[in-house]
């Protein structure tokens, strides 16, 4: 099977002998022998490859044997990201950016607490972005998440982001009516490509200037979204969870999903890659997305800032002084 293609690497991937969620298709696969070691890559979007989100699989033989082994891994993979964000933090020099984008209920805030539990809070920022505010809507679509990019050392987490201009604006096209857009640039054909341009600029810009961009979509199937919205009801623990609005916006299924796969093709890039992480099984969802991290960061091959010759005489000076007396 060819891996930049569709349908190899959804069979390739999918659960062996099993039914299996093929976007919102139900099959069956032929028994395949499954590593259980992650490759991003095997997740990865291609440059300029057309997406078809049925054909990627939303859940894929587990990275892990049993829960034990599973946070076991996950422990690992949050020490290895620790130890690198401090040499991140102490060298810097680049930043990371993280985009999670999700229909509703798919465990990007699961994720976010799970794989970033180890981070120093010093170093690392989330934010998460809901309707823009009167302000917000006086600048360009891209104002409202610059002003928040992560600094250079630090890690920046967008819930959501710049990218919901292209997905949720897409399916609700009334929105821009709140943007104040001249209304021949938000009907003519080349509006939704436009977006995607700019989108692409800022982000190639941010990786010239140090900023390693990586963009997660959690592909979940309609049918387990269903299950974890019926949990949120009937689990008065989790009741906080529901909003009618994850409802509302259920009935709009295939407009997302044609929205994502315009949006993931036009702007998977070498700068900034797209993962299409199977979302139905939420542990093994955590494994890819925190070795996809890791395995960006460890790229960078950051090592701690060195000391020069004078810096190093200057430090045994000072460690004199702070002899005991």
């Amino acid at each position: 099977m060819t891996r930049g293609d569709d349908t190899g690497q959804a069979l390739a991937r999918a659960r062996r002998g099993n039914p299996t969620e093929l976007g919102d298709n139900v099959g069956f696969v032929d028994p395949i022998t499954f590593p259980m070691k992650i490759d991003p890559e095997e997740f990865r979007a291609k440059e300029g490859k057309p997406v078809n989100l049925a054909l990627w699989p939303t859940r894929v033989d587990p990275c892990y044997k049993s829960r034990e082994d599973y946070q076991k891994i996950l422990a690992e993979h949050v020490t290895d990201l620790s130890n690198i964000q401090e040499k991140l933090y102490a060298s810097h020099r680049y930043a990371l950016l993280i985009i999670f984008q999700a229909m509703d209920a798919a465990g990007k805030d699961g994720a976010i607490k799970h794989v970033m539990s180890g981070v120093n809070p010093q170093g690392c920022q989330v934010f998460s972005f809901k309707h823009p505010s009167a302000t917000e809507l006086e600048h360009d679509f891209l104002w409202r998440t610059s002003v928040n990019l992560p600094e250079r050392g630090h890690i920046g987490i967008f819930n959501r982001s710049y990218y919901e201009e292209v997905l949720i604006v897409r399916v609700h096209p009334e929105i821009l009516a709140g943007e104040g857009l001249v209304d021949d640039l938000s009907r003519g054909e080349d509006f939704w490509s436009d977006r995607f341009a700019s989108i692409n600029d800022l982000e190639r810009h941010l990786h010239r200037n140090g900023t390693r961009v990586i963009k997660f979509f959690l592909h979940l199937s309609k049918k387990e979204q269903r299950t974890r919205l019926l949990e949120r009801i009937d689990d008065p623990n989790k009741n906080w969870k529901f909003s009618m609005a994850d409802l509302t916006e259920r009935k709009f299924w295939k407009e997302y999903r044609h929205a994502y796969e315009a949006c993931i093709c036009a702007t998977s890039t070498a700068a900034a890659p797209w993962y299409i992480v199977p979302a139905d099984d939420k542990q093994n969802a955590r494994l890819i997305v925190s070795s996809t991290i890791v395995k960006t960061l460890e790229a960078l091959q950051l090592e701690y800032p060195s000391t020069t010759s004078k810096e190093r005489k200057e430090l045994a000076a000072i460690r004199k002084q702070l002899k005991p007396s």
